[in-house]
C-alpha cells in the first residue's frame, strides 16, 4: 500500500520559510495562502506560482474551490502585531492577530486534517493576562485537537535571538494513534505523569507557559511531545555580516551621532573593545529609554530579533569595533536571510520589502526541527496506525 503523502496547507504563508523548513523535513505543500502581494511576489521567486492563492483568509466562499481535501498538516504563523507593544497589545481580537479565527473557520473546511502547527510571539502569553492563549487553546480543543505547546528560539540554530510559541495540535480522531503522555480533561497540578514531562524542561516550557497549560481546560486536552532542547549553535555573528570595503557603510557623522546616542554603559563597553586588538562585531537597536532615542549595543555574537522596518528604530544596525576605528550599517537583506537560516532565498523589490519579507517570518532551521523531531513522528504514528487497521 502506498504511503499517504506527507502534504500540507500553509496559512498566513509570507515568503514561503515555513514551507522552506518542513520541505527539509520531507513535507510538500499543497496550499498556501497570504494576502500580501508583496510577499506573494517574494514567496513565488522561490516557488513558483503553483500553490500560492492570494486572498484574505476570511473569505472563504473563494477559497473553498481552491483549498485542497487531503492535506495531512495545516499551519499558521497569524499576524502577531495585536500581541505585541507595537499593535498597543490588543489581542487576538485586535485587526491584525484575529485572522486567526479565519484560519479556524478554514481548518473545518480542509476537513479537520490530522495534524495542526500555530505560531506566534512569546506575547501571547501575557497578552491578556494570559486570556489570549487561553481563548486560542480552547477554540482549538473546541475544533478537536489535543495540543502541545512549548517555546523555541532561533539561537539554537542560528546567531539570532527570536524566541517563538508553538502549538501542535492532533486531531481526537488520531490521538490514540499517537504515543503521547497526555492529560486529563481536568487535573490540578502535580497530579500526573504529564504535568511532571511539562514542567522538565523549563527551556522548551517556561513556568508561564505551563502555569497557563495546566490550568486551561481544553474540551478534548494536552499531550506532551518528548524532545530534547536543541543543541546551540556553533555559528556566530560575525560569520554571517559581510564586512567588505564596498559595502554602505556610515560616514563619521553618523557613527559619532549614534555614539553619541549611547548609554554610559554602552559606550564604556565600546571603548573597552576599541582597546582590544581583535575585530568585534555586534548589533544596534535603537530604543526610547525615558523620553531619549537610545542606542543599544549588544557583543554576544548574537543578533537581536529581526523586526519589519517599520520606522528607524525597528531595523537592526550592524557595528563594528576596530582599534583604529567604529564602523556602522545598516543589516542587508542578505544578512537578514542568513540570520533566519534561508541564505539562498531570492531576494526582489525593493530593500524594504525584503527586510519585511524576512523580519516578518520564521526561522528555517526551527521549523524543520520541529517537522523532524515532532512532526514526522505524529504522522508516522498515524499512518502506521492506519496500515494496521486496513
Amino acid at each position: 500500500m502506498t504511503k499517504p503523502a506527507k502534504t500540507f496547507a500553509e496559512f498566513f504563508a509570507g515568503i514561503g520559510l515555513v514551507r522552506l523548513g518542513l520541505e527539509r523535513a520531507g513535507w510538500s505543500c499543497i496550499y498556501a495562502n497570504d494576502n500580501d502581494p508583496k510577499k506573494q511576489q517574494q514567496y513565488e521567486a522561490r516557488f513558483g506560482e503553483e500553490h500560492f492563492h492570494l486572498c484574505d483568509v476570511f473569505k472563504l466562499q473563494e477559497m473553498r474551490s481552491l483549498m485542497p481535501s487531503n492535506v495531512r498538516l495545516a499551519t499558521a504563523s497569524f499576524p502577531c502585531t495585536d500581541l505585541s507593544l507595537a499593535g498597543h497589545w490588543k489581542g487576538i481580537e485586535g485587526r491584525h492577530s484575529s485572522a486567526v479565527f479565519g484560519f479556524l473557520e478554514c481548518i473545518e473546511d480542509l476537513g479537520r486534517p490530522p495534524i495542526l502547527l500555530l505560531e506566534n510571539v512569546v506575547g501571547l502569553l501575557s497578552s491578556k493576562q494570559g486570556q489570549d492563549f487561553r481563548k486560542l487553546s480552547q477554540l482549538l480543543g473546541d475544533a478537536g485537537y489535543w495540543l502541545d505547546a512549548f517555546r523555541l528560539d532561533a539561537r539554537h540554530f542560528v546567531p539570532q535571538s527570536r524566541p517563538r510559541i508553538f502549538f501542535v495540535g492532533v486531531h481526537d480522531s488520531h490521538i490514540e494513534d499517537c504515543p503521547f503522555t497526555r492529560s486529563d480533561a481536568e487535573f490540578t497540578l502535580g497530579e500526573n505523569d504529564w504535568e511532571s514531562l511539562v514542567r522538565c524542561n523549563p527551556e522548551l516550557r517556561p513556568a508561564r507557559l505551563v502555569e497557563l497549560m495546566a490550568t486551561t481546560e481544553l474540551a478534548t486536552g494536552w499531550f506532551c511531545s518528548e524532545v530534547i532542547t536543541p543543541k546551540a549553535t556553533v555559528k556566530r555573528l560575525g560569520e554571517l555580516i559581510d564586512l567588505g570595503e564596498d559595502e554602505l557603510w556610515w560616514d563619521d557623522v553618523l557613527v559619532k551621532k549614534h555614539y553619541d546616542m549611547m548609554s554610559g554603559i554602552h559606550r564604556s563597553e565600546v571603548d573597552r573593545l576599541q582597546c582590544e586588538s581583535s575585530l568585534s562585531i555586534g548589533t544596534i537597536y535603537r530604543r526610547k529609554r525615558h523620553g531619549k532615542t537610545r542606542a543599544e549595543v549588544r557583543f554576544d555574537g548574537t543578533a537581536g530579533c529581526l523586526r519589519t522596518p517599520k520606522g528607524g528604530s525597528a531595523r537592526q544596525i550592524v557595528i563594528v569595533v576596530e582599534p583604529d576605528r567604529i564602523r556602522m550599517k545598516w543589516m542587508t537583506p542578505v544578512e537578514y536571510a542568513r540570520l533566519q537560516g534561508a541564505d539562498d532565498f531570492p531576494l526582489v523589490g525593493r530593500t524594504n520589502q525584503q527586510l519585511f519579507g524576512f523580519g516578518d517570518a520564521v526561522c528555517v532551521p526551527a521549523i524543520e526541527w520541529i517537522g523532524n523531531r515532532i512532526l514526522n513522528p505524529i504522522i508516522e504514528s498515524i499512518e502506521l496506525a492506519s496500515s494496521i487497521s486496513s
